[in-house]
């Protein structure tokens, strides 16, 4: 038997769900927990969340965002 790290065998399970049932099946189960998130929380949580990114990788994206944009804004400078 070989080992097998915890996202490997994520991964594999997955693969396995949705070679299972399908696309859809994630749609609707997606649909039912952000439905139930809205119900428990209301509109005010997922204006925090969104103005978080969501998550750690937003905070990276809107870095990039920034720096592209800086960059933009400098080469403009130069070609006037």
């Amino acid at each position: 038997m070989s080992d097998m790290t915890v996202r490997e065998a994520g991964r594999k399970g997955g693969s396995k769900v949705r070679d299972k049932y399908g696309k859809e099946f994630y749609q609707q189960i997606g649909q039912k927990g952000g439905t139930t998130t809205w119900e428990t929380h209301g509109k005010e949580f997922y204006q925090k969340i969104g103005k978080m990114g969501g998550t750690k990788g937003g905070a990276r994206i809107r870095e990039l965002i920034a720096k592209g944009k800086q960059a933009e804004a400098e080469q403009q400078k130069e070609e006037e």
